[in-house]
């Protein structure tokens, strides 16, 4: 690649960020992050910068304050070393959930998140499935929506002489399974279910399609909990499936959801590398793909002026 185009990574994923690199052929600039003993974050670019192409990668996963402060100081540092743009690279948008004003006297935090990008440094942003599209509206430049798709469907295209059946874990995800079914020629079914107690908490009512003997594949954006995933799949193999699959581009896997993933009907879990699996914690079910190549495209065609539209799958 051109020496006009900068790769920074943040520390919240640095695996990642060295992957992307390999991937463009180029090395990650050197930087230097740290803490000063009362908790602020310091950040100093250790190359030139001045006119240059910035991109940084940094997911604003857990501890997501604390990467998201990062990633905004980092921005600020490259707007001030003069950079000829910056763009974010964020594989996991922190705060996407609050996207609405779903009760009195609440923030829209994902809007909020938005505008401290901007206002930090940030001339574009390249990130990756989205808790809700609309949240592309709350910027006032240009964004990426990049879809895990194209790496989850390379993967179950060996499921697919299996009697391949793609489910919606819940009412709202019907669109994201359906578009899996069509690329894949499989059927559709979809989890119905009723939110009991706490937010965190789901009852399974029915399961609409035909799944007996069938290999299920339960998409969603996000694994946090792993609540509502591991009940649509006690739901599937009560109803006769033969083999049951979860599919997420974001694996949070919080509280004890490595516990609880372990003990459920799953057969896999498959998630994207967004957010790097927590340290310490096993899951013997867990395969994670990597999103480093997808990635590293887009940030290629858009230092080249090439068309990035046929990415958006």
């Amino acid at each position: 690649m051109d020496r006009h185009l900068v790769l920074l990574s943040g520390t919240a994923h640095p695996e990642l960020g060295q992957k992307i690199a390999q991937y463009l052929g180029v090395r990650l600039a050197d930087r230097e992050i740290f803490k000063f003993a009362n908790d602020n974050t310091f950040c100093k670019i250790n190359v030139n910068i001045r006119q240059r192409d910035v991109y940084v990668v940094q997911p604003t996963c857990r501890p997501v304050n604390d990467n998201l402060m990062e990633l905004l100081i980092i921005l600020d540092a490259c707007k001030r070393s003069s950079a000829k743009s910056v763009t974010a690279v964020i594989p996991y948008y922190g705060y996407a959930r609050s996207d609405k004003k779903d009760q009195p006297r609440v923030p829209i935090t994902a809007k909020l998140v938005a505008d401290l990008l901007t206002v930090a440094g940030a001339n574009r942003i390249i990130c990756l499935d989205l808790h809700a599209e609309a949240i592309q509206g709350f910027f006032n430049i240009p964004v990426d929506h990049l879809y895990a798709t194209p790496v989850f469907i390379e993967y179950l295209n060996e499921f697919k002489g299996d009697g391949l059946v793609i489910v919606s874990p819940d009412a709202g995800g019907v669109a994201r399974a359906r578009a899996y079914a069509k690329r894949l020629g499989a059927d559709l079914a979809i989890v119905d279910k009723r939110r009991v107690g706490n937010q965190d908490q789901a009852e399974v009512m029915n399961v609409i399609g035909e799944v007996e003997g069938k290999c299920c594949v339960l998409v969603d954006d996000i694994i946090d909990t792993g609540g509502s995933i591991t009940r649509a799949a006690a739901a599937l193999k009560e109803h006769g499936a033969r083999q049951v699959r979860a599919m997420a581009a974001h694996g949070e896997f919080s509280g004890s959801a490595f516990e609880r993933l372990e003990k459920s009907a799953l057969d896999e879990v498959v998630v994207s590398d967004t957010i790097p699996v927590p340290a310490g914690k096993t899951l013997s079910k867990l395969k994670v793909l990597s999103i480093a190549e997808l990635l590293a495209e887009t940030i290629k065609r858009i230092y080249s002026g090439d068309s990035v539209s046929s990415l958006f799958v």
